[in-house]
């Protein structure tokens, strides 16, 4: 069976999952995610086996779950109509296949040079942050204590960052740059989750900031590692950051 075959198969197998934990009584929500995340978790294994060591290439993992994990837990959020349920499972499916690809990319490429290396950061940089957007909007819903906000975006961030950072670097082992750089950001992302647990501002728009936060660290990050990290490229990444921050604070419900 090749590669291919295997991630079309992964990514039916995954999608009829989703279909089928809408069938799950409401209080099982959380048994029924955890599953599908640790069946994505085996299938992307299953898919990648050929390639992943044990080493760092164990990190393309990361992403396909996390993914899955955001998708299911932002799914029970959602109305529960088909006119709304049945895009998000074809977003699903074309984004765990992207993922299924860019993973494989990422594998195959620490070893010799790959032509679609380039496309395979955009699309795990931009589901990275899919990705965190939702599992942030997740854990800020659940209206819980400001330190469980910190440890849990922190905790969140983690994975995602090294992630991200090996995804540039590509080796077999893991430098203490992007250990460093990783825990560094993930610390900061956990204390402005802690932040905005004081803050009065939206479960969207608190997502957001924490998913900007993200944005500007993995990008500035990514950056350093490649040695392109340009004044043009840092005033670029604090723009956004600046725009999103601003418009935060003048949509805050202050005095509410």
């Amino acid at each position: 069976m090749t590669k291919r075959q295997k991630f079309v198969i992964s990514s039916l197998l995954l999608v009829s999952g989703f279909f089928l934990i809408q069938f799950v009584d409401f209080d099982l929500r959380y048994q029924a995610i955890a599953g599908l995340t640790a069946l994505s978790l085996v299938l992307t294994f299953w898919a990648l086996r050929e390639e992943l060591g044990k080493d760092a290439t164990l990190l393309a993992l990361i992403l396909p779950s996390f993914f899955t994990a955001g998708v299911g837990l932002f799914w029970f959020l959602l109305p529960t109509t088909l006119f709304i349920r049945i895009p998000i499972l074809i977003l699903y499916a074309l984004g765990v296949y992207a993922l299924f690809l860019t993973s494989n990319i990422y594998t195959v490429a620490t070893d010799r040079t790959i032509a679609l290396l380039r496309a395979a950061h955009a699309v795990g940089f931009l589901l990275t942050l899919v990705a965190s957007f939702l599992l942030f909007d997740t854990v800020l819903s659940l209206r819980a204590d400001f330190w469980v906000n910190g440890i849990s975006a922190a905790l969140i961030s983690l994975p995602l960052l090294l992630q991200g950072f090996w995804s540039t670097e590509l080796e077999r082992s893991l430098s203490r740059e992007v250990i460093y750089l990783s825990a560094g950001l993930a610390l900061i992302v956990g204390q402005f989750a802690t932040i905005l647990s004081f803050w009065p501002v939206t479960v969207p728009v608190g997502a957001l900031a924490l998913t900007t936060v993200l944005y500007v660290g993995l990008g500035l990050g990514q950056a350093k590692l490649q040695q392109r990290l340009f004044d043009k490229t840092i005033r670029q990444y604090l723009l956004v950051g600046l725009i999103v921050f601003v418009t935060m604070f003048l949509t805050a419900r202050w005095g509410g």
